[in-house]
């Protein structure tokens, strides 16, 4: 992984369910995630997916494209344009910086509105850095 390394478009159809069920994995009760009469009450058209489930998928993203060794260390991302159902969210990534096994991947999730979200993810991954071999006599198993 190089600085500039573009990561392949994850393509993310945002359905009903998947905004319903992100809000409620994730405890976020608010009714504009899962009553549209009550959003559209507020001044939205329709429901829309919450910031953790929005955090959830851009994890999801990098972690799938990584591997699961991969460990993320920090997600910092904005919300812009809503991701209302039948939206289709795509993800990008690019690879800003690698110091030893740790790399920055800024991520944009944008949608037919605009761009839904955009961030850094900050993530270790042991196969860019130093192998460390187990202690002596690490077996794994139990003794």
């Amino acid at each position: 992984m190089r600085v500039g390394d573009e990561l392949p478009e994850l393509t993310i159809p945002v359905t009903r369910t998947l905004i319903v069920s992100g809000a409620i994995a994730s405890r976020d009760y608010q009714d504009v995630h899962h009553d549209a009469v009550a959003a559209r009450e507020k001044g939205s058209p329709d429901i829309f997916m919450n910031i953790l489930t929005t955090n959830g998928l851009v994890g999801r993203y990098i972690t799938d494209h990584l591997g699961s060794g991969a460990t993320l260390r920090k997600v910092a991302i904005r919300l812009g344009a809503p991701n209302y159902p039948g939206d289709t969210m795509v993800l990008k990534g690019s690879v800003e910086r690698v110091e030893g096994d740790t790399a920055t991947i800024r991520v944009v999730g944008a949608n037919g509105i605009g761009k839904h979200v955009t961030g850094t993810v900050t993530v270790a991954v042991p196969a860019l850095g130093v192998a460390h071999p187990a202690p002596a006599g690490a077996t794994g198993g139990a003794a």
